[in-house]
Order: structure tokens, then sequence, then C-alpha cells
């Protein structure tokens, strides 16, 4: 018989096998929270302004802005306008032939956001976007980047945040 569908891939169980074979001690430790960190919307979504943070580098070339580096693993904001016209995921590991990341908007929405609030859907997207790049660093991430993350969203008023991971 013939497959039709894809069959499940336990991405919790190819990460365990993936650390293992390259001779960690320790099974990977999953990210936990013992409260939920989420919160309801505080006033309806045509009312809000959106915060946009991606897990891409941005893509500066040979040339650093503003002290960061091209890959550089660090916190950064960037406006919106003008958008840029990539980002930088050469570094990190995904399947370079079965996929791209040349579709600036599968992974940063910024052109159909802008159009979410010209229909009224939204009520407005933030000047400026956030990037949070992959450091596979749980206490970095918990600890460093997502508070500072948080203070970058509520300086640009942002009344809820998109994360969109690469």
């Amino acid at each position: 018989m013939a497959v039709t569908h894809r069959r499940f891939v336990s991405y919790i169980d190819r990460t365990r096998d993936y650390y293992a074979a390259q001779g960690y001690d320790r099974p990977y430790a999953w990210a936990h929270h013992d409260e939920v960190p989420f919160a309801r919307l505080q006033k309806p979504l045509a009312e809000s302004r959106i915060g946009l943070v991606t897990t891409a580098s941005l893509d500066l070339g040979q040339q650093p802005v503003a002290g960061v580096l091209r890959g550089d693993k660090q916190v950064y904001s960037a406006p919106v306008e003008p958008l840029p016209e990539r980002l930088f995921t050469d570094d990190l590991s995904w399947d370079k032939e079965a996929t791209h990341t040349e579709d600036l908007a599968s992974f940063l929405p910024v052109t159909p956001l802008r159009s979410a609030a010209e229909a009224g859907r939204i009520g407005s997207l933030a000047t400026r976007f956030h990037g949070v790049p992959t450091d596979y660093s749980q206490r970095r991430t918990s600890d460093e980047d997502a508070p500072e993350i948080l203070a970058r969203l509520r300086e640009d008023a942002a009344d809820i945040a998109l994360l969109v991971p690469l």
C-alpha cells in the first residue's frame, strides 16, 4: 500500500537523539514555565498595536551597523520602514535544499500587517521590529533576551508581541 500521508515525526525524540549523537551527557532540557507567560488582550485586536519579534539576524553584509555584525547573536531592533531586503539565516541549521528564506514576508509579515491595519483588523504596527537571533541558550534567552525584548516592545507601546520564529 502506498503511503498517502506524512508520518508523525517526534521533534522531542529527534532532538534527544541529536544531542546524544553530539556526545552530551544529559538529554536536552526543554524550557518550561510553572505559570503560563501569556496574558489576555486588554483591548480589542482592532485597537491594538502589534510588535514583531523574529529569530533571524540582520543581514548587514560585511558592514557593522550600530556595533552589530552580520550574524551577531544579540538582541536588536530595526525600523519596519524601510523594510530590509532580507535577514540573515545562513548560520542556522535547517534543510537548505528543501526550503529557503528568500521570502521575507513569510517570517517578517510587515506588509500583511500593514494591510490588516488599513482594513481595521488591527490597530497598528509598531514602527520597528525586534530580533532575538537563535542562541540555543535557555538561560540567556529567558534571563537576558526576553526582558530586553519586553522593554523594547513597551517602548514601542505594543499591546501584542507577534513571535515569528524561523
